[in-house]
């Protein structure tokens, strides 16, 4: 069964932006490797500007929000969607719902509308009471004018299932083992493999504050590298908060994934804060490129670790692991676990058959029934 596929809602492919982009990125090309007929759209200011990229179709859609902020992506979302109208595509897969479930109206009615319900965004503290409630409005929407629902967190499909009562799909990302040249310690990269490394968006909820407060109070004499763009506000105040510690080092957002995969594998305990969202993918390359870790304690992060991980819920607990915590026996053994989880579980290529065999599932159910119906 080939299939003619659209996805929207992402910036486009390649990746250069985050999650949805990185996942599209991957089951794009996937999909065209077994035979479907795949088209994503791209933001038309997107750094990549030809018509075709690993087989994948790419249609540029003009996007405003270059000039006019947030509320451009509601427009770049209804000329995608304006355009897929035009199309005569089966399955349209729309990744994420904040901008684009208001044109639910409008999604092709020819297509089959499978939606990637993302992860609770209304519960991110970075936006305001309004836009929380706004949000929390879109999703509604968007469970109304989908057909089917993907969840990339077993908590987000028990959150989906209690609230609206729909059976989404749990379709987790993915991540690529790592390779030998990503594994060297490369000297211009890694001065004194002997840190600690927090790699994230500045933003209130993935707890930089409590990792870097509670390191801040240890008697570690270890660095601490910070990996991620300062310059939004909370970023401002994060690195003037702890200016004065000479052992935590910001060095910025870095796109070079040879770089922050050596810089992962390298360090001796990675910290994960996130504690919004559903699977994350920096979380699943931190396992994937071998890194012993530290995570907030949530069921996001549960549900993907286990007891592969130090736990923390405060930054007393932070300065606990810090001063702590010892590279042993147990410590490999949880690498070696959470290794095999990605060769397992979140490897690509089973990512990939999970969305194709759901993808052709929806179709078949959809035009089944309609067809029944008839």
């Amino acid at each position: 069964m080939k299939l003619r596929i659209a996805i929207l809602g992402t910036r486009g492919i390649p990746n250069f932006y985050g999650g949805f982009e990185h996942i599209s990125e991957y089951v794009s090309a996937g999909l065209v490797n077994r035979g479907h007929s795949v088209t994503v759209y791209n933001s038309h200011n997107h750094p990549y500007q030809e018509d075709t990229w690993n087989g994948v179709n790419i249609v540029h859609c003009y996007d405003p929000e270059y000039a006019i902020g947030t509320a451009g992506q509601f427009i770049y979302d209804y000329n995608c969607i304006k355009d897929a109208r035009k199309k005569d595509f089966d399955v349209v897969l729309i990744m994420g719902y904040t901008s684009s479930s208001v044109w639910g109206k409008l999604y092709p009615k020819q297509s089959v509308i499978i939606t990637n319900m993302d992860g609770m965004e209304w519960k991110r503290s970075k936006y305001s009471k309004p836009v929380q409630q706004f949000l929390k409005y879109a999703e509604k929407l968007a469970v109304k004018h989908s057909d089917y629902y993907i969840s990339d967190a077993i908590a987000i499909k028990t959150y989906l299932g209690e609230k609206y009562g729909i059976d989404s799909r749990y379709i987790p990302y993915g991540a690529d083992l790592l390779t030998e040249e990503e594994r060297v310690d490369q000297p211009s990269q890694v001065v004194n493999p002997d840190y600690f490394l927090l790699m994230a968006r500045m933003e209130p909820e993935n707890n930089i504050e409590t990792i870097l407060e509670g390191f801040n109070n240890s008697n570690s004499k270890k660095d601490f590298k910070v990996l991620g763009d300062t310059s939004n506000r909370f970023g401002k105040f994060i690195t003037n908060r702890f200016k004065n510690d000479e052992r935590i080092q910001f060095q910025g957002a870095i796109f070079d994934n040879v770089k922050v995969r050596s810089l992962q594998n390298n360090s001796y305990l990675y910290f994960h804060g996130h504690s919004v969202g559903g699977t994350n993918p920096s979380l699943l390359e931190a396992m994937a490129s071998e890194a012993l870790i530290a995570a907030h304690n949530n069921p996001f992060n549960k549900a993907v670790l286990n007891s592969d991980a130090f736990y923390f819920n405060d930054s007393t607990e932070v300065r606990h692991i810090v001063e702590t915590v010892q590279r042993d026996e147990a410590g490999t053994r949880m690498v070696k676990n959470n290794l095999e989880k990605i060769q397992y579980q979140f490897n690509w290529e089973n990512i990939i058959d999970q969305y194709e065999e759901y993808i052709i599932d929806c179709f078949y159910h959809l035009n089944y029934a309609k067809a029944f119906a008839h």
